[in-house]
């Protein structure tokens, strides 16, 4: 498990918060960061390790975490990050879908001026960011949770907050594939238009489409993903067999 150095344990909040509940928004940060991948074995006594505490709150953390599907059961023990096939992810965007079009169509009838004001400021914040893939995935979470906030429906609210927290576990952002930062600006100034004008129709619509957009990329960056593992395998093969042959 290969992790970046855990900041030391809060004195204060994280102890009254309860170290399980610490070392839950550590692994959760790890894996929304990118530093834990999806697929990746997670062992009780290395997270322990890392984040410099018994084992019994880690393991507390590890299975809410499973509980709540983001951690499963891996072979020979231990657990690993959940990693969706193709079928899963596009059962993840068409929900998405809905969920998001409701959101932007809420927020354009809901949404008061600061709202408003705050969506668009985001907006020209994620427009001066660099060209870096990472940075925009996390300003684009800030972008559509100010949607939720918006459309002021808590269950609504709830919901989709929950549903990102999945996102992670689909492996890279959407924002390396070629062109993607670009559209996805487009994508967003065309929402925030919508819900300014106060049409929640023209909002949802373009919710909607945004989301299927994101699918069709996800497809693209999954499947470029595969192949790469594929052609690494093949190269690796040879040597590998050389290597045995060399035994006999």
């Amino acid at each position: 498990m290969e992790v970046e150095q855990s900041r030391d344990e809060p004195e204060g909040d994280g102890r009254n918060r309860g170290r399980s509940e610490w070392a839950y928004d550590m692994l959760h940060e790890g894996i929304r960061e990118g530093t834990i991948e999806p697929g990746q074995r997670i062992m009780e006594i290395e997270v322990s390790t890392w984040l410099r505490m018994s084992r019994t709150p880690v393991r507390e953390a590890m299975r809410r975490m499973q509980a709540e599907g983001l951690l499963e059961r891996a072979p020979g023990g231990g657990m690993s990050v959940a990693l969706y096939d193709l079928r899963a992810i596009s059962e993840f965007y068409a929900t998405r879908e809905s969920l998001e079009g409701t959101a932007a169509a809420l927020a354009a009838k809901n949404a008061d001026d600061t709202e408003i004001r705050i969506l668009s400021a985001t907006l020209e914040a994620m427009r001066a960011l660099p060209q870096d893939p990472r940075m925009h995935a996390r300003e684009n979470q800030a972008f559509h949770e100010q949607i939720y906030r918006a459309a002021r429906n808590r269950f609504l609210l709830k919901s989709l907050q929950s549903l990102l927290n999945f996102t992670p576990l689909l492996g890279r952002t959407t924002y390396n594939a070629p062109g993607r930062i670009a559209n996805a600006l487009a994508e967003h100034t065309e929402i925030v238009g919508a819900i300014r004008a106060r049409e929640p129709a023209r909002a949802e619509a373009a919710a909607r489409r945004h989301i299927r957009h994101s699918h069709e990329t996800r497809v693209l960056v999954v499947s470029e993903d595969v192949l790469n593992a594929a052609q690494q395998r093949s190269q690796r093969q040879p040597r590998s067999a050389l290597k045995q042959m060399s035994r006999n």
